[in-house]
């Protein structure tokens, strides 16, 4: 546990919750914490979690605009709902990316953790985009994958970062929830 993964942890979560909550706010918080990860996975060789964190940085900022303008008159955040023909092609988009990822990685550098470390970013990118686009479901692919972070986490000895990642699948289920509850009003 570095000083650099605690600050990380504090941002990142903070991020999180804020986002569970449709705040404007979670999108700069959300970007400090990218970079703060970003850095944390070069030093650790988690190289495609490490891009992950730079391509988050620019759906970041697609999120950002798009709450921005989907607003209602109080200035709430409406949610949208996921129809099924775009959310089985975004996970295919996904899969195509993890395999993609994975092989470069495991081909071409020496990432510590190459496939499921691909697997991960790519289908974490899905529920990054779809959190940007307003959708409920998006917190349940988060769960999913925040799960399977836990594990690889552990694995790395990065402890407080498997306890971000388990609290995040708290705040995804909690997300998902309030999503879900404003999306019905």
């Amino acid at each position: 546990m570095s000083v650099l993964e605690v600050i990380a942890v504090v941002v990142s979560f903070l991020g999180i919750w804020l986002t569970a909550r449709r705040k404007m706010l979670c999108w700069p918080v959300n970007l400090l914490a990218c970079t703060l990860y970003f850095q944390l996975f070069l030093e650790v060789k988690l190289y495609a979690d490490m891009v992950l964190q730079a391509l988050f940085g620019v759906a970041i900022l697609y999120g950002w605009m798009v709450w921005a303008k989907g607003r209602d008159e109080a200035g709430d955040v409406v949610v949208r709902p996921l129809a099924p023909l775009p959310a089985c092609a975004a996970l295919v988009v996904g899969g195509a990316g993890a395999f993609a990822i994975g092989w470069l990685t495991s081909h071409y550098t020496d990432a510590a953790l190459p496939w499921m470390d691909s697997a991960l970013s790519s289908f974490s990118l899905v529920a990054q985009f779809w959190t940007a686009r307003r959708h409920a479901a998006s917190w349940l692919l988060w769960i999913v994958v925040d799960v399977v972070y836990v594990g690889m986490f552990v694995f790395k000895g990065l402890w407080l970062t498997a306890g971000l990642y388990g609290a995040f699948v708290v705040l995804a289920v909690l997300g998902y929830m309030r999503w879900q509850k404003a999306r019905r009003a």
